[in-house]
């Protein structure tokens, strides 16, 4: 498997979204080399059923958790399993991806021009209605997000939608933390990866994200209903910042500061979102997750 790249896949009951994303992925142009590893978060909607045909057929590699391992726990799983069958490349996706067919052929052809000389690349993000992707939309820095689409450029941080990488990358800085459970842990691993690699936005390679609506996750406008769930999010982003000293701590004072504004001019449930946001920073402060190192 020594040249092969995987394709790794996490889904958690969405069945449909995931047929969706396998067919486009049995479709790329760049496919003698791809395998497909799904990794599924213990699905209870009759996920392996859906995709029972593509196992049969040897189309995919299927591996159930066993337990909700959310997302981060889902990649950490996903790129262990990926490193110790010894892929040379690992690309990383949700369910909810849905590549154009040359979105790996494009990957490769940057791959083959670097030299293999880089950390990660990353993927144009379009909606559904063919715009940018505001959730996914790349960082040149921790200050700056993209705002040229159509060019190869350096970046820092990068979301786990179409996201490619060495595995030879995997063993060195080893696996996304596990314990994020969700959000921030993509965000963590291209910078963990960018402090020490230079890594490259592939404006030609182009998937869909399939999510719900083209916003990005935002405690101020959440309903009454997804508020906790931002407690993983602010933790999360603790540990994150951490990577960058200094100026990481003056960039997450800031932002809490703007989101205290947000929060206290805008929306409903302000006592709620403003519990939830500063209780989870405040764990974040003594949150210090181990990183895994691939054997």
């Amino acid at each position: 498997m020594n040249n092969k790249v995987v394709a790794v896949v996490v889904t958690y009951n969405r069945k449909k979204l995931l047929q969706k994303n396998i067919k486009a992925l049995l479709a790329q142009t760049y496919n003698k080399i791809l395998d497909i590893l799904i990794i599924d978060n213990a699905s209870t909607d009759f996920t392996k059923e859906s995709i029972q045909q593509y196992i049969d057929n040897k189309d995919i590699i299927y591996i159930n958790t066993g337990n909700n391992l959310g997302g981060a726990g889902g990649f950490n799983f996903g790129l262990r399993r990926a490193a110790e069958l010894n892929y040379k490349f690992v690309w990383i996706m949700d369910d909810d991806t849905i590549p154009t067919p040359t979105a790996l052929e494009k990957l490769i052809k940057e791959d083959k021009k670097l030299n293999g000389d880089y950390g990660f690349l990353s993927s144009k993000v379009l909606w559904k209605d063919n715009s940018i992707c505001k959730m996914n939309i790349q960082k040149r820095t921790k200050w700056r997000k993209m705002n040229n689409f159509e060019t190869v450029q350096n970046i820092q941080y990068a979301s786990f939608v179409s996201f490619f990488i060495p595995t030879k990358v995997v063993k060195k800085v080893g696996l996304p933390y596990k314990e994020f459970f969700i959000w921030s842990d993509d965000w963590e691993y291209s910078r963990r990866i960018s402090k020490k690699y230079t890594c490259k936005y592939v404006p030609d390679s182009i998937v869909k994200h399939w999510c719900n609506s083209n916003v990005g996750a935002d405690i101020v406008d959440a309903p009454a209903n997804r508020i906790n769930r931002f407690g993983y999010l602010f933790r999360n982003d603790v540990v994150l910042y951490r990577l960058d000293g200094l100026e990481g701590s003056f960039y997450l004072n800031l932002r809490t500061i703007k989101y205290i504004i947000k929060i206290l001019l805008k929306g409903d449930n302000k006592k709620q979102k403003l519990h939830i946001m500063l209780s989870a920073l405040k764990k974040g402060k003594s949150f210090y997750p181990v990183i895994e190192y691939v054997n």
